[in-house]
């Protein structure tokens, strides 16, 4: 298992200090950056090139949503660092504007979960990879807002269920073809399909895809 460098951003003091003394518990993780605004943690981001990101959701200047903010710019500037975003609360709007833009590379944590060693560990592990990790609070919060369950994705049919891992890995349509030998025409056919049977057909285009990634992960 290979070390990881990490930056932490929170403007509260001594929550930031709480979450550094969380990854200095952390065995082959190291500290190599902090910030308490999103100007900053971009500026200490271009500095150190980290592996990890893990950032509150609201900070300065605005305190809205600036960790969002940081986590799209960091795709874009950065895409070998993944960012893992904190926020006090279940808040489903934060965590699909999150993943809109794609599922790799990504984390939503709720905060009161930071002292769990083993899950931030294995959140940071897994988005530093690549790959994505939602807290299941948020997964449950998404779940319960539509009559569908988690169970759902049983009856999808195993190309279909092919097609939803590849969209949890961030690929777009052009990809998936490519990667399954499809025409984007099939694979349309097949996330349609897939919309359809998740009960997502009348979500907005960009949240559906984020849903059923979501229901991908918490069903895996």
């Amino acid at each position: 298992m290979h070390s990881l460098r990490a930056v932490v951003a929170d403007d509260d003091l001594l929550v930031r200090a709480g979450i550094v003394a969380v990854i200095n518990g952390l065995d082959d993780i190291e500290l190599v950056g902090e910030a308490g605004s999103l100007p900053e943690l971009l500026d200490v981001v271009d500095e150190h090139r980290p592996d990890v990101v893990i950032t509150d959701v609201r900070m300065p200047p605005s305190h809205t949503d600036e960790g969002i903010q940081a986590a799209r710019r960091i795709r874009e500037d950065h895409p070998t660092t993944g960012v893992v975003v904190l926020s006090q609360h279940a808040e489903p709007e934060y965590v699909l504007s999150v993943l809109e833009g794609g599922s790799e590379g990504v984390g939503y944590l709720l905060k009161e979960n930071v002292s769990d060693l083993a899950e931030v560990e294995r959140a940071l592990r897994t988005v530093a990879a690549g790959g994505s990790s939602i807290d299941p609070a948020i997964v449950s919060v998404l779940v319960a807002s539509r009559q569908s369950t988690p169970s759902a994705i049983d009856e999808l049919s195993p190309r279909e269920q092919e097609v939803l891992s590849l969209i949890a890995e961030g690929d777009n349509n052009a990809a998936i073809a490519e990667r399954l030998v499809l025409s984007e025409g099939a694979v349309a056919k097949h996330i349609n399909s897939i919309f359809s049977k998740l009960q997502l057909s009348e979500e907005p285009a960009v949240h559906r895809r984020v849903k059923a990634v979501l229901l991908w992960l918490a069903a895996s």
